[in-house]
């Protein structure tokens, strides 16, 4: 890569990590036709298509990650980022075998957080109860103050095992640790409202729509909104 192509891309993730994602996002289609090959704009690239949803850009999502893998500053780390977007991708498309089984292929090589928080939450996701068990057991001894992990402990006890009460305590945790963190925030609303606590599960709603969503949060920003309209009107 030349330095006038390596100027353009540390414009392009400068504007991203400034917060203007659209600009950004147009920088990178503009450096993606042009044939520049470079995974430090690529991931970020892929990982803006697959929050913009549908399959179209899930599509376009698998192509460049598969380009990006002939990068030349393609990192162990970003390798990791590379097949957890490609998962992601294949999720978002529907092919669920693929999304499980690039994981579960990457796990045996790069066992790593990343890699822990995603499988082990479409192992829950994809109704996988003893998978999800032993694998969310298995990164929570990797990391026990991982939030994501804390959250995929809490889900599967939630939805896979019906145990509310055992989810509880790992919600509450990973909240303790990051307090945006967008699943978290709806499941702990959803204690609140059993409990009667229609104020406390506006809050953690209106607070959850403060984060960027993606594929894989347990509801979209539009079911967010919906329901927090409903509490909001005493539906």
């Amino acid at each position: 890569m030349g330095f006038l192509d390596a100027f353009k891309v540390r414009s392009a993730l400068g504007k991203h990590q400034k917060g203007n994602s659209e600009q950004a996002f147009l920088e990178y289609e503009k450096l993606y036709a042009e044939g520049i090959i470079s995974a430090s704009y690529m991931l970020p690239y892929s990982s803006m298509l697959l929050r913009r949803g549908g399959s179209e850009n899930g599509e376009k999502a698998k192509i460049v990650l598969v380009k990006a893998q002939k990068a030349a500053d393609l990192s162990l780390d970003r390798r990791q980022q590379l097949l957890v977007n490609y998962s992601i991708a294949c999720h978002v498309l529907g092919d669920r075998e693929k999304a499980i089984s690039t994981l579960e292929a990457a796990h045996n090589k790069y066992s790593c957080g990343l890699i822990y928080q995603t499988l082990g939450y479409l192992y829950t996701l994809y109704g996988e109860k003893e998978k999800a068990l032993a694998y969310n057991t298995e990164a929570l001894e990797y990391d026990e103050v991982d939030s994501v992990v804390l959250d995929n402990m809490g889900q599967m006890y939630y939805l896979l095992f019906n145990d509310k009460e055992k989810a509880k305590p790992y919600f509450e945790k990973a909240h303790t640790i990051k307090p945006s963190q967008i699943d978290t925030l709806y499941f702990l609303s959803r204690y609140d409202i059993e409990n009667g606590d229609t104020k406390a599960a506006i809050e953690k709603l209106t607070a959850a729509l403060d984060g960027v969503f993606s594929p894989l949060n347990h509801k979209s920003r539009a079911e967010i909104e919906e329901e927090l309209n409903k509490l909001k009107a005493g539906k």
